[in-house]
């Protein structure tokens, strides 16, 4: 070690374990330093969902003059591969393979699709705009196979690579990982939008073509760097001659368990309560309560900051032995009373109110969702990690990909009803038709409760704690 990285690496053992929430996660079988470098795969996965559903999706509607019927269905486009990550997960556990990897092939193999996908997807894009050569349809087809490779690359990364760090963590360090994972998430979305948003700032074509032909190129790096000596070869384990039940009875077996059905259930209502808002929270701020766009953007970040700590809290809860299901309620009552705070805040003209609403609504989505796939991870307690992660994956996806869609197309018909008159002077208001959604959304959050309710333990869950606390002094050198 240089003498630099010597008195970085001792400065940072003078910090205490209370400052660092996430350096529990480690244990002796899995250093903290490779634990942040397995979590890379999720800033890449961070990287391309902000790319689709945020960068791009405004580059094709302001710059490339791309209908924004169009741009919703290509963005909605990688959702439809979500249904398949049951399928993933469940081939990852039973993968035949001489070299013994189970999870590593689908990780790469699912990079390939994101680098394709990326690498495509600015040419089909100017094709689409009508700047580039040939006919518009040739674009539409490009951009529609490009959006597909990337989604179903995103999908296929990340449901390996949650198997992956379910299969390293010990029973008693896997909700902090979770929680760790959960965070590079953020970070990668939060950083490759600022990053974006600089490199875009000045538009033209080519520009577009560098960014995202450059996110292409570090998606690679970054997962190739996260694969590195990872996974550990074990021919025996994959094998072509050992008998491997068919998916249909692996997903049968796991839906019998008892808690499972309900489960599912509860995690599909969950997610979509706290997902149907994702479009229309902006245009709120902006057309009800008159917020600059440096007022809307800044929404961004105070959802961040919301799931940030609920990440934080979440892996410090778990780690002490509180019953997932009962986190996953505190999430929910976070839900129920940030919509509120978003209702009331039009009514009333509260932008501060506002803003303390959208911090809930991201703090209670972020409890909710690693809360329910710490529990998706301990529902299956064998070697068949990539299948429960697979399933909650599935569910977790399709029902937020459903519930943007719907939540859109409520606020716009609900609004389309009140302009021609139909629904009285009392709907009149600009405000009206984003309150239908919120409170839509608020129904979902009780029906929530009602499902997650009887699965929630009366004593303390039982969980294993580690023998001893791990810190920064064992931070590999």
């Amino acid at each position: 070690m240089n003498p630099v990285s010597a008195a970085f690496v001792k400065g940072l053992t003078r910090i205490g374990p209370r400052w660092l929430p996430f350096a529990d996660a480690a244990s002796p079988e899995l250093p903290l330093g490779r634990i942040l470098r397995l979590s890379l795969f999720q800033i890449a996965v961070g990287m391309a969902s902000v790319l689709l559903v945020g960068t791009l999706n405004r580059v094709m509607i302001v710059e490339l003059n791309v209908p924004a019927a169009l741009v919703a269905a290509m963005v909605c486009l990688p959702f439809l591969f979500a249904p398949l990550r049951a399928l993933i997960g469940y081939k990852s556990d039973t993968h035949r393979s001489v070299l013994g990897w189970r999870r590593v092939p689908y990780i790469w193999f699912g990079s390939l699709l994101q680098f394709g996908g990326l690498a495509i997807m600015p040419f089909a894009l100017l094709v689409l705009s009508g700047d580039g050569v040939g006919p518009v349809l040739y674009g539409q087809i490009g951009a529609a196979l490009a959006f597909l490779l990337v989604g179903a690359g995103l999908h296929t990364t990340q449901t390996a690579g949650l198997a992956l760090a379910t299969d390293l963590a010990t029973p008693a360090t896997r909700a902090r990982v979770v929680a760790l994972l959960y965070v590079t998430l953020l970070v990668g979305m939060v950083a490759s939008g600022l990053v974006f948003a600089w490199l875009l700032a000045d538009f033209t074509p080519l520009r577009l073509i560098q960014v995202v032909q450059g996110a292409a190129v570090v998606t690679m790096a970054l997962n190739v760097v996260a694969l590195w000596k990872q996974e550990v070869r074990n021919p025996a384990r994959t094998a072509a001659h050992i008998e491997r039940p068919a998916f249909r009875a692996m997903f049968r077996q796991f839906i019998a368990r008892p808690r499972a059905a309900r489960f599912l259930v509860a995690v599909a209502l969950g997610t979509a309560a706290f997902n149907m808002q994702d479009i229309i929270l902006e245009p709120y701020g902006a057309q009800v309560l008159n917020l600059s766009v440096s007022g809307t953007t800044i929404l961004t970040a105070l959802l961040a900051a919301g799931a940030l700590a609920a990440f934080a809290l979440a892996a410090r809860l778990l780690a002490g032995g509180i019953d997932p299901y009962r986190l996953a309620g505190l999430g929910l009552v976070s839900g129920l009373i940030a919509f509120p705070c978003v209702i009331f805040a039009g009514a009333i003209d509260a932008p501060g109110l506002f803003r303390l609403g959208t911090v809930l609504i991201g703090f209670g989505g972020g409890l909710f969702a690693v809360s329910t796939l710490t529990i998706a991870m301990e529902l299956e307690g064998g070697s068949n990690n990539g299948l429960a992660v697979g399933i909650w994956g599935a569910v977790q996806a399709s029902a937020a990909g459903l519930a943007i869609a719907l939540g859109g197309a409520i606020k716009d018909g609900f609004a389309a009803l009140a302009a021609t008159g139909a629904l009285g002077p009392g709907f009149a208001d600009p405000s009206a038709a984003y309150n239908a959604v919120y409170h839509i959304e608020l129904a979902l959050l009780f029906a929530t409760l009602i499902a997650i309710g009887p699965l929630v333990r009366s004593t303390p869950a039982a969980r294993p704690s580690p023998s001893t606390r791990f810190g920064l002094a064992e931070f590999p050198g």
